[in-house]
């Protein structure tokens, strides 16, 4: 039986941490009681509930009643996009501003506000997998609602400046949300420095357990609620709550905001030795800005190799990665975030996508780059392509 002994795709998921489990136990066994009820066991669910909720808050920056618990990111994405777009359409302002290569969380939302009569700008993200302030900045009309843009891309890592164009939204007086699903623990993130009115973000990337998350909100709105049906979170979100998600996601991000400088401290010597190592195969692309990116996210894209086939020749050497999201890993369509960035169809089809965490040891990088050129120059002298390709008759990355 074959056996994952190195785990290098933590952008999709990452492990539950030990302080993170221990915190569960409790409400898994002998603290099961709903927070809703009057009695000791319920109430006392609800009092860890609500200091999960005051861990949170810390951790991005703002107060414990702006922050309301979802099952994850893309329910965050929905709520906030969806709520604030019915919100002001009531205004008369039905304009949205988002990126082209947002998570699919927020752009198939976009397009569904699309078929209800909303108009959407999908700014471009560049070469680089930056979105330009200025661009927002030109985009927002007198109609516009909001703009979301993603505080860090999933498949690339490029970190976007957010703050920059917070501050732009703030001074025109638009509605700005952050998909920092991503972006948590790795960046430090204050909502309320960072002008940022809504975030979204998932506890299963940060340690904690799937099926929980979070939406912050300013104050100063008050969304509807996308499910109904109890007066959960406040009346905003009904469903009985996911306790030992929440108390486990309370610590998660406590340890992640905490530990941000140490973990990047670790991670970014192994990412250059990474890009230094890989770079020296030819036909090689580092797909991003090198140097505005996550410490703990690398994507390259290798000529003439189709994604599927590495990360299936990776898996033979017990090595885990990703060729781009985990949402969309069963599409045969190339990743839209590197047709974004400019990349060929046939090019973004050869997509590794790298993704550490503060748990990845130097000897499993010496693990990868040890087998991964072997595995490029087997599956190159497969490809009826790459012939083609290393005389010139076909594309080339610039």
């Amino acid at each position: 039986m074959l056996e994952t002994k190195i785990y290098l795709d933590n952008a999709a998921t990452t492990k539950v941490s030990d302080n993170v489990l221990n915190a569960m136990l409790p409400y898994l066994k002998d603290g099961y009681g709903n927070p809703s009820s009057i009695y000791t066991l319920g109430r006392n669910a609800a009092i860890a509930m609500e200091e999960a909720r005051s861990k949170v808050a810390k951790a991005l920056g703002c107060d414990a009643t702006e922050i309301y618990f979802t099952s994850g990111g893309s329910e965050s994405d929905n709520w906030a996009i969806k709520s604030t777009a019915h919100m002001m359409a009531a205004k008369g302002k039905k304009h949205l501003i988002t990126s082209a290569f947002e998570h699919h969380a927020v752009l198939h939302t976009m397009q569904a506000l699309e078929k209800e009569g909303f108009e959407v700008t999908y700014l471009p993200v560049y070469e680089n997998g930056i979105v330009h302030p200025e661009d927002v900045e030109k985009a927002i009309r007198e109609d516009t609602a909001l703009v979301t843009i993603m505080y860090a891309n999933n498949e690339i890592g490029t970190i976007q400046p957010i703050p920059e164009i917070g501050l732009i939204c703030k001074d025109k007086g638009v509605i700005f949300h952050t998909d920092a699903v991503q972006a948590v623990g790795n960046v430090h993130i204050n909502v309320k420095e960072q002008n940022i009115d809504m975030l979204s973000l998932s506890g299963h990337k940060i340690h904690a357990q799937k099926g929980v998350g979070v939406l912050y909100v300013n104050k100063k709105y008050r969304l509807s609620p996308l499910i109904d049906g109890g007066a959960q979170e406040r009346g905003r979100r009904a469903g009985t709550e996911n306790i030992p998600g929440i108390v486990g996601l309370g610590v998660a991000i406590t340890d992640a905001c905490a530990n941000v400088d140490a973990k990047n401290a670790k991670l970014k010597p192994m990412q250059d030795r990474i890009i230094n190592e890989i770079m020296k195969i030819e036909r090689t692309h580092l797909n991003g800005d090198r140097e505005r990116r996550m410490a703990s996210n690398l994507n390259f894209s290798f000529e003439g190799v189709e994604g599927e086939s590495l990360l299936l020749q990776l898996d033979l050497q017990g090595i885990a990665a990703s060729s781009g999201s985990a949402c969309t890993s069963g599409s045969l369509d190339p990743s839209h975030v590197l047709l974004s960035i400019g990349l060929p169809h046939e090019v973004a089809h050869g997509s590794l996508r790298i993704s550490m965490s503060e748990y990845t040891t130097d000897e499993e990088i010496d693990k990868l780059l040890e087998v991964l050129p072997g595995i490029v120059q087997k599956l190159r002298s497969m490809s009826p392509l790459w012939e083609h390709i290393i005389k010139g008759e076909t594309f080339k990355i610039k």
